[in-house]
């Protein structure tokens, strides 16, 4: 199994827009739930501490390293992360490690 966990720090915005880019990233995400081969979770966390320096989390479990390089490559999740969080995301950091 493989963990793939994304940690984002969204670009500066008023707080109202960026909490709503936020909710759609963890609405969309988590939308990809059963529509992924090889994908057995998937949790977006949104940081709502003020000692967070980053907006969310992406934690997701993969069946083997070839089911996430093939999640990389899914339509679906293209189309989530080219419409809701490429176009807002000033950092992205990415650790994948088996379980």
């Amino acid at each position: 199994m493989i963990k793939h966990i994304i940690i984002w720090k969204l670009k500066e915005m008023p707080a109202e827009e960026k909490a709503e880019k936020v909710k759609l990233i963890k609405e969309n995400l988590e939308g990809l739930a059963g529509r992924i081969p090889g994908m057995t979770e998937i949790r977006v966390n949104i940081a709502d501490i003020d000692t967070s320096n980053a907006d969310a989390m992406l934690d997701t479990t993969f069946v083997d390293e070839e089911a996430l390089h093939a999640y990389h490559k899914n339509p679906d999740h293209n189309a989530v992360a080219n419409t809701y969080i490429r176009p807002f995301i000033e950092t992205r950091l990415c650790v994948d490690y088996e379980i």
